[in-house]
Formats: structure tokens, sequence, C-alpha cells
């Protein structure tokens, strides 16, 4: 297949090492930090080409007209409506339930702004899934992007997201001054 090809160019075009490889599980929610510019989710598109991986993502309905809702679903993009409050959380953990194999993707920050802390929807979907998570990371400082370890969730929130503290402390994103501290927002 051709994209896999295209993926290693523009990677190379863009200067960025690729790391890491799909986990050998069947289910995860797979985490993109930190998430501070519009390109980020063209670099963990490319790379998710470039590996090979099957990830699925929520993107909001409006975004679905034609021909962008071709390219996005076939990217793994599900249309959300935002106006639903807590519906996502729901749809994505019924996901997991109806397939076998399934990535889901998000970014914890939920906005490319700084805020209080990560939103708790990844966190709420792999507890209601009981599927584990894997870090995925866009490393502007050093150039790499990539999947990282595999965190099965301890089941006390503080401990998790010390895990995850720990794991993002050296990643820079593009604009370090909009990361949003690694703590779940109340």
């Amino acid at each position: 297949m051709i994209l896999p090809h295209v993926a290693r160019f523009l990677l190379w075009l863009g200067g960025w090492t690729a790391v890491g490889q799909a986990p050998d599980i069947r289910k995860a929610v797979l985490i993109a930090a930190p998430h501070t510019s519009n390109w980020d989710g063209f670099w963990a598109i490319v790379y998710k080409l470039h590996i090979g991986i099957d990830i699925s993502w929520f993107v909001k309905d409006s975004m679905f007209w034609f021909p962008m809702s071709v390219l996005l679903r076939s990217f793994g993009g599900i249309p959300i409506d935002r106006k639903r409050a807590g519906s996502a959380v729901n749809e994505a953990i019924l996901a997991f339930d109806e397939n076998e194999y399934f990535y889901f993707g998000l970014a914890p920050e939920g906005t490319r702004s700084k805020t209080p802390g990560w939103k708790s929807g990844f966190y709420r979907i792999a507890e209601g899934a009981n599927v584990p998570i894997v870090f995925g990371f866009l490393d502007y400082r050093n150039k790499r992007l990539g999947l990282g370890p595999v965190m099965t969730l301890t089941g006390d929130k503080d401990v998790d997201m010390a895990i995850c503290r720990s794991y993002y402390s050296s990643i820079g994103g593009r604009w370090p001054e909009k990361a949003s501290p690694i703590e779940l927002a109340h």
C-alpha cells in the first residue's frame, strides 16, 4: 500500500522521528499529549498511517460535510454532537463493547489552549470499557512522535495521573506555554 510510504516521506520532510509501534493488545485508549497546535492532529494521522494502526477518534459533527466526511471517516473519524454533554464517554465505551479490536484516540487536554488540567473523559472511557491507556506523544522539542508504554489503571486516579505526569514530564509541545497541567480538571 502506498500510504505508509507517503507517511514516511512526510515524516522525513517534517524532520520527525517516529518511535514505537502498535501495541500488542486488542483494545486501548490512546492519548496524545501535549496538544498545543493545530498541526498535532495532522502529524498524529501521518504517524497512524506510517505504522498502519487503525485508530478511531471523535470529530465534531459539523466537519462531516461532503467530501470532507469521506476523508474523515477513512482516517477513523466518528461524528460526535458536542452539544450533548457527556454522550461522548458513553459512545466510546459502547464502541469498545461492540468491537473485538478497537483503539480510540483522543487528546486529554481537549483543546489547544491552556486549561486548568486534563479532561477526565479519557480516564472514564478506559475505566468504563476496562481497557488500558497507551501514551502517545508529539515531542516538538526533540522532533519525535509516537506511542509509548501501556498503562493499566490502578483504580487510584491520583496514582495514575502521577504516572502520566512522570511520562510526559520531558515531552514538549509545539507551544509549551499552552500545555495544561497533567491533572484531572475538577
